[in-house]
């Protein structure tokens, strides 16, 4: 199985943090409309206690994850689409 959405997500996670990271994005307002583990961590806590790099490292993995539960998903659906067809 080939995963390039898991890829593609994954990049997305890495320019996020990136583009936060450089300091054009000065009041995080990117950064947290797209970094789902930030909008838990300020439910809870006040983000200003947490590590940047802790988010940044679950804004990654987080990212990543969506992309492989989206190739999973995708090669499911061609796999049904396939059985479909042989019959």
């Amino acid at each position: 199985m080939r995963y390039p959405v898991t890829i593609a997500a994954t990049v997305v996670g890495l320019a996020l943090c990136l583009y936060n990271s450089t300091g054009y994005d000065p009041h995080n307002f990117v950064f947290f409309m797209f970094s789902i583990p930030a909008w838990f961590v300020d439910l809870f806590v006040d983000v200003h206690d947490v590590s940047v790099l802790l988010m940044y490292v679950l804004t990654v993995i987080t990212w990543a994850l969506l992309g492989f539960i989206a190739d999973t998903l995708i090669a499911r659906g061609r796999g049904r689409s396939e059985r479909r067809s042989k019959v």
